[in-house]
């Protein structure tokens, strides 16, 4: 998966859950089918949706921990005989036990991964999908029943046992196909890709607060430490009812009923892992529509209110440092207004507001905080010159925004030091930018305050 975490996290939190997910599968019953002489899984079910949506890697790691989980309930004393096979605790070939419970399951994974690649670059992807999707199942039994007849010859089972198609296969096949399909889906839907956008972009806004990740942090050791304790209180009450009952807890009985309660931990905490997953990434969408909704909606930059809450966080970011503080007033714009019609005037302000961002995007932020007034803060130190040299390019870009009239702003530049009131800073550069107007207009006044 070619992501980072800071710029593709909701790719990250939909990976975690399918892992989760998979844990939650391996250790309990739900992905376990028990016919006898042996049982029937379909927990590789995340590791194809893993594998559908993300790639190899991922869903190896998938893999991997389907055949830990696998392993693991493979240990216990009261597993069928064929499934004692999986773990190296309870056969005579420990090493072939492994590959068969881990290594099949990690193959498995990027095998389909791989497939599923290929099938993004084919003329036909959904159809290429659908067909590994269906054959998934059974590339599962093909390495599972091979590694079977090679490790362990004397179960009977071997390659062609998967040939053996009854009705339960079938419905487990177009379950699965049905389930895969249908959330890959609805993971390139535009809903969700809307939501993908939003989570992914979160942290770029100024609603962004670090606590959550603290808070998150003591909500989860809260749920560790309750799990523990729930789970060490209930295993003293099954004691204890054993007890009651006359019942003769040997050592193997013991055993196994530690094996259950960490399983049963495990799943308890995947599942509370889930739970704070989903609730980042509501949180986090739902801390996007608030910045969103404070965005103003002609040029789609800050607006005031917004704007000057960003330069509040930036002043307690940038403390003891150099920087600009900006204001930029359309030329005679009521005239534009009046003689082109609102819909050249409002053209005209986006095209101001995106050249504006253009300009000023890797140095600091704009906002539009009147009618045709907009405002930039610079939280970099950038020279008199510099800043001197992009203003200069910035008046020639808008000058050809309109073909029927030259479009122009006077802008007046403030230097200052971190940190200073925004009321303070709005009227002094507001008094320079009267002085570029005095000068005739098109044209900037930079004012260097930290030199007096």
């Amino acid at each position: 998966m070619n992501t980072t975490w800071e710029t593709h996290k909701f790719e990250h939190y939909i990976f975690s859950l399918l892992l989760a997910v998979e844990v939650i599968m391996s250790f309990t019953f739900l992905g376990y089918v028990h016919i006898p002489p042996i049982s029937i899984t379909t927990a590789y079910i995340p590791i194809i949706i893993t594998a559908c949506l993300f790639g190899p890697a991922e869903a190896s790691l998938a893999g991997l921990l389907f055949g830990l989980g696998s392993l693991y309930k493979a240990s216990a004393t009261y597993v069928m005989p064929a499934d004692a096979v999986f773990s190296p605790f309870r056969s005579d070939f420990p090493i072939g036990s492994i590959l068969l419970s881990v290594g099949t399951r990690v193959l498995f994974g990027f095998l389909l991964g791989c497939l599923f690649q290929l099938a993004r670059k084919s003329k036909r992807k959904n159809l290429c999908k659908l067909l590994i999707t269906i054959a998934a199942p059974k590339l599962h039994a093909l390495l599972v029943y091979t590694a079977m007849g090679l490790f362990f010859p004397s179960l009977g089972f071997n390659f062609s046992s998967i040939f053996m198609l009854e009705k339960s296969d079938l419905i487990i096949l177009l379950f699965c196909a049905a389930v895969v399909l249908a959330i890959d889906k609805l993971y390139h839907s535009s809903f969700i890709q809307t939501y993908k956008k939003a989570v992914n972009e979160y942290e770029n806004t100024p609603y962004w607060s670090p606590k959550i990740g603290f808070v998150l942090g003591a909500v989860s050791t809260f749920i560790f430490c309750m799990a523990v304790l729930s789970t060490v209180y209930f295993s003293n009450r099954m004691y204890y009812m054993l007890g009651q009952h006359s019942v003769d807890v040997t050592q193997h009985i013991h055993r196994d009923i530690l094996h259950l309660q960490v399983q049963f931990l495990t799943a308890m905490l995947a599942l509370n892992f889930i739970l704070l997953i989903l609730i980042l990434m509501v949180y986090r969408y739902m801390k996007f529509r608030e910045y969103t909704g404070e965005l103003d909606f002609l040029t789609g930059i800050m607006g005031r209110k917004l704007f000057l809450h960003t330069c509040l966080r930036s002043q307690k970011s940038h403390a003891g440092t150099a920087g600009w503080f900006l204001v930029c007033d359309l030329d005679y714009f009521k005239h534009i207004n009046d003689k082109y019609g609102h819909s050249v005037g409002d053209e005209v302000l986006k095209q101001f507001a995106e050249h504006l961002q253009n300009t000023f995007r890797f140095c600091g932020f704009v906002g539009r905080i009147g009618g045709d007034e907009f405002a930039v803060m610079l939280d970099i130190n950038l020279s008199p010159d510099q800043l001197e040299h992009l203003l200069t390019q910035f008046l020639r870009d808008i000058s050809g925004i309109l073909e029927q009239v030259t479009v122009s702003c006077s802008i007046g530049a403030y230097r200052f030091v971190f940190p200073q009131e925004i009321k303070h800073l709005l009227t002094e550069t507001d008094r320079v930018l009267y002085q570029a107007k005095e000068n005739g207009r098109a044209c900037f006044v930079i004012e260097d305050s930290t030199e007096k």
